[in-house]
């Protein structure tokens, strides 16, 4: 899987910020095509991909050689990052002057989008999955293979069976009842954990109430019409009493995300908010009872289930500096779109696509129905496309709601997070 996170382009990214005025950041057309032929004729396409134990170089490799066979005047160099990461590495290929052709993993933002080709004029861009959500002023840059869904409640059915509840629950009413019951039954009703973990939860969980009440919530703060912490105040206040009474561990700032995970895949609590990247540790982990997820919950009176938090899965972007244009798009087109690509990219990272049937498991097959049924996907963490909070949210938010486990009111937090974006609108 990617590396489990809140789906954030990486601060190191503002340095681009200094390189749109640097030509292109890539070779110039001579020296281009003479750096990407090789002696055969053959045109190279360097492409810059996020690597992690599922998505290893082998993998890679293998994933573009059908490509290659299909197209022997194309040859794909997969680079794997020379910095901590991809977010880390393209700034540096950027002031260097050595560009790849394509980058897999981020997404465009307004500062990226100058970088990139404008895949608009490509039909089959339209319809891959979140593309038009993640348009920039409605030009297409970034299209990926799958969605990966962030609002999700996986649950522990033996600790719900022996508490009673005999169906999950729909509005935060009823999971505050069934977390009384769970706590009564002698069950830690929810996990969470320190590290990015407890911010994270709490925007997945209250994704599709607050989508219903604010449609526009990523746009409406960036233009000043909103106040994220104040249009969030009731979330936290209800927050703080699932503290006070228990049904999270007030101790669970010291606890690191795989901890966490641990914990749940172990029978120590009994339910868990997470991304679908999570049904990968699931079904790997040996374990005597089942597993079910169910769509976050929403406010008494929303249409349930509510839009679901959606971030794009595998997404790739062209670089507008590409001496290989054709060749570029191409092996994109094929990456988001060949039958058995996808596939196989959904399968080994753990996401999902609708219309898609891959090999599932019962907890897999279940996130996918999940996302069928979600009336429409919701921008996760500081979003993407035109719906895209300031670099940083993510983490600044995170601190802000780990002060409600020392102390800190459910208003000071709100009006922390205020001032954070003040800061930076």
């Amino acid at each position: 899987m990617r590396s489990p996170r809140p789906s954030l382009v990486p601060a190191a990214l503002g340095c681009l910020l200094l390189l749109t005025g640097c030509g292109g950041g890539g070779f110039s057309d001579s020296e281009g095509s003479q750096a990407s032929q090789s002696e055969g004729g053959q045109v190279t396409v360097r492409m810059l991909v996020n690597i992690t134990p599922n998505l290893t170089q082998a993998y890679w490799d293998g994933l573009v050689k059908p490509f290659e066979q299909a197209n022997p005047g194309i040859d794909v160099k997969v680079e794997a990052p020379t910095g901590k990461g991809v977010a880390d590495t393209l700034p540096q290929q950027l002031a260097a002057g050595n560009a790849p052709d394509v980058v897999e993993t981020l997404m465009a933002d307004e500062t990226l989008a100058k970088q990139m080709l404008d895949l608009s004029d490509q039909p089959w861009a339209k319809d891959t999955p979140l593309a038009q959500e993640a348009a920039l002023g409605g030009r297409i840059y970034t299209v990926g293979v799958g969605v990966q869904a962030q609002s999700l409640v996986f649950y522990n059915k033996s600790a719900f069976d022996k508490a009673g509840i005999d169906k999950p629950p729909a509005t935060f009413e009823e999971l505050e009842a069934a977390m009384g019951k769970l706590k009564a039954a002698g069950w830690l009703p929810l996990q969470t954990g320190g590290d990015f973990l407890t911010g994270l939860q709490l925007l997945q969980l209250t994704n599709p109430s607050r989508a219903q009440q604010y449609p526009t919530w990523h746009q409406d703060i960036k233009a000043g019409k909103l106040k994220a912490g104040e249009s969030m105040l009731p979330y936290l206040e209800r927050y703080q009493t699932w503290i006070d009474k228990g049904y999270v561990d007030k101790n669970a700032l010291g606890l690191k995300y795989a901890d966490a995970e641990t914990a749940f895949l172990s029978g120590k609590s009994a339910m868990y908010v997470m991304g679908s990247w999570f049904t990968a540790a699931e079904s790997k982990a040996e374990k005597d009872f089942e597993i079910g997820v169910f769509p976050a919950p929403v406010a008494k009176g929303q249409q349930y289930p509510g839009p679901q938090g959606a971030t794009m899965a595998a997404p790739y972007m062209i670089l507008k500096s590409t001496p290989n244009k054709d060749a570029a798009v191409k092996l994109v087109q094929w990456l988001v779109t060949d039958p058995e690509a996808v596939k196989s990219q959904l399968k080994q990272d753990g996401n999902f696509r609708t219309g898609v049937e891959r090999e599932f498991t019962p907890l897999e097959r279940q996130v996918q129905e999940i996302l069928d049924a979600a009336p429409s996907g919701v921008p996760q963490g500081e979003g993407y496309g035109d719906a895209t909070l300031p670099k940083g949210f993510g983490a600044a938010w995170n601190t802000e709601i780990q002060g409600l486990y020392v102390g800190k009111s459910p208003k000071e937090v709100a009006e922390g997070v205020d001032r954070w974006v003040d800061g930076r609108s």
